[in-house]
């Protein structure tokens, strides 16, 4: 039995962005908190600079280094799935562009039947992590918050060509993307302030780290939910990722999951929660017969597409020798610089077709060539590079556990561009893209070296083209979604209580029934103070829409 030293209110298990704000909120309230993290403290410098997301993102050290199964509609290729392990989580490693989705999204969780997740619902727990240092409307956008959502500072003309050329096909500017609607196309917004990543450690975990009552554990790896009947009652945990020393704490009131889209479900299906067949193979005693446990994986793949460019400097050029020397100095002295980007600078939201309602596709563009094949390698000459994405997918997968042993990876199979309605969209969106990288602004600099290769012009070679070449952009949700009663594949309910039990919630992406519009932090953010409040027993007044 645990002693009294080690029980607490509320165990928070996973330090990413969604437990980072749930020690936050609840410590806030007087409650006591433990916080589990697998990984180690984010003391690492390549986490606090910007640029160091292309050291980070396949870091061991830092990720959890995930890979999927090979897929035929993908060339049967395996793909890095990188998870932060890291106190801060993926916001710690990821490519720091704050993307909300369009209010159409949450509109759409809420007539699925998701009671209280509208985007008026939602909204202000958007507003309250937030604290944006830039234009925006105070009606959709906070001031108060801890995490600084600042505007791009280092202008580049590759990007200013692309957003004129794409005024000219009557795609106009966007000043705020984040206000509900996205159409339109200017600079990201980034979780960077003075230079520096702003990861949910930062903004929400190291304020409240010196709380009395809070006790954050690092390379603590959950292995099992204990339970007491049907109430989750605590945890078990190996110190130091060492099998063999294990610790069990114990909570007095819930046992909250933040472990993020793949961990959550095989954390869920370890300790008996899942699909009773899956865990039957497995030798898993069966505790709450639950199909949704894993299944449900979306995620967003996307292709890049490369103009090699000439007579203009790029990322290229200035990432190398004496040119990155003088940006260092600029990062040094707080001026902009290299080393103070996101990845990607420029966005473009955009309808594959004009009978959708809102955009279906993510551009994104940077003012550099990658080689072929890679992340985070420049290529030797300038260039450009589109990336693009479906946001809103059909394909999707599932997650399990392949033992019962805990350090073992689990299966992941996100099942990519096996929905055929997938596969028509990257097609127009490959159309749309060539058209974006080949406009009168950007003409001067083209030199008519593409990938994917002029010569390909039918859908089959395109489609081939992009199953040969396309990335995952590292967006998993839905592992353990909510839903109404009487939704079979539901895990958890709209107060996000995992179904059947009691004392066991779920506050990550794994929550989100559908892919929302955009990049996944910003919603993670929001879920994770939303469910704060659940627990609490409060609630935000919804907005005045």
């Amino acid at each position: 039995m645990a002693s009294k030293a080690d029980t607490f209110d509320y165990i928070v298990v996973g330090g990413g962005t969604a437990g980072s704000i749930m020690v936050n909120r609840l410590s806030a309230d007087g409650a006591s908190v433990c916080l589990l993290e697998a990984g180690p403290k984010d003391r690492h410098p390549f986490i606090h600079i910007p640029a160091g997301y292309i050291k980070n993102i396949y870091s061991p050290k830092m990720t959890w280094n995930f890979k999927s199964k090979p897929e035929l509609a993908t060339a049967n290729r395996s793909f890095p799935l990188p998870q932060g392990r890291v106190l801060g989580g993926s916001s710690s490693i990821n490519g720091l562009n704050y993307v909300r989705g369009q209010s159409a999204d949450y509109d759409n969780w809420a007539q699925m039947g998701n009671t209280g997740w509208s985007y008026g619902d939602v909204l202000p727990y958007f507003k309250r992590s937030e604290r944006r240092i830039g234009p925006g409307d105070d009606a959709v956008r906070g001031r108060d918050g801890e995490m600084p959502i600042t505007d791009l500072d280092l202008i580049h003309p590759v990007c200013e060509a692309f957003i004129k050329g794409a005024a000219q096909m009557g795609i106009p500017r966007n000043p705020d993307y984040n206000s509900g609607d996205q159409a339109g196309t200017g600079y990201f917004q980034r979780t960077i302030h003075k230079g520096y990543r702003y990861s949910a450690a930062k903004a929400f975990l190291r304020p409240a780290r010196k709380r009395p009552n809070v006790d954050i554990h690092t390379n603590a790896q959950v292995v099992e939910i204990l339970f007491e009947g049907t109430r989750a009652n605590g945890v078990r945990y190996l110190r130091d990722g060492r099998e063999g020393n294990a610790v069990e704490v114990r909570a007095r009131r819930e046992v909250i999951l933040c472990a993020g889209a793949l961990n959550t479900p095989k954390l869920l299906q370890l300790s008996g929660i899942g699909p009773a067949e899956v865990l039957g193979d497995l030798g898993i005693k069966v505790r709450v017969d639950l199909l949704g446990v894993g299944n449900n994986l979306r995620d967003h793949y996307g292709v890049r597409m490369v103009s090699t460019l000439k007579g203009v400097k790029t990322f290229n050029s200035m990432a190398r020798g004496l040119p990155l020397g003088l940006e260092v100095v600029k990062w040094l002295w707080g001026r902009p610089s290299l080393l103070s980007v996101s990845p990607s600078l420029t966005h473009l939201f955009w309808k594959s077709s004009d009978a959708l309602e809102t955009p279906d596709l993510e551009y994104v563009m940077t003012p550099a060539s990658f080689r072929e094949g890679t992340v985070g390698l420049l290529d030797n000459m300038p260039g450009m590079t589109v990336g693009v994405w479906q946001m809103r997918p059909e394909s999707h997968g599932y997650v399990r556990p392949v033992s019962r042993n805990p350090f073992d990876p689990p299966e992941i199979n996100p099942n990519y561009l096996s929905d055929p309605r997938d596969q028509q969209v990257l097609l127009r969106s490959i159309h749309l893209g060539r058209k974006l990288m080949t406009t009168a602004p950007l003409q001067p600099w083209l030199t008519g070296k593409t990938n994917p290769d002029q010569d390909l012009q039918s859908d089959d070679e395109l489609l081939d083209w992009a199953r040969r070449e396309g990335i995952t952009v590292y967006h998993m949700i839905g592992t353990a979604r909510m839903g109404p009663d009487g939704d079979p594949g539901a895990v958890v309910d709209s107060q996000l209580r995992v179904r059947g039990l009691q004392g066991l919630r779920v506050a990550d992406a794994s929550v989100m029934p559908v892919m929302p519009s955009g990049n996944t932090n910003a919603p993670v953010m929001m879920v994770a103070e939303k469910a704060a409040d659940m627990i609490l027993g409060k609630t935000l007044k919804p907005a005045d829409l």
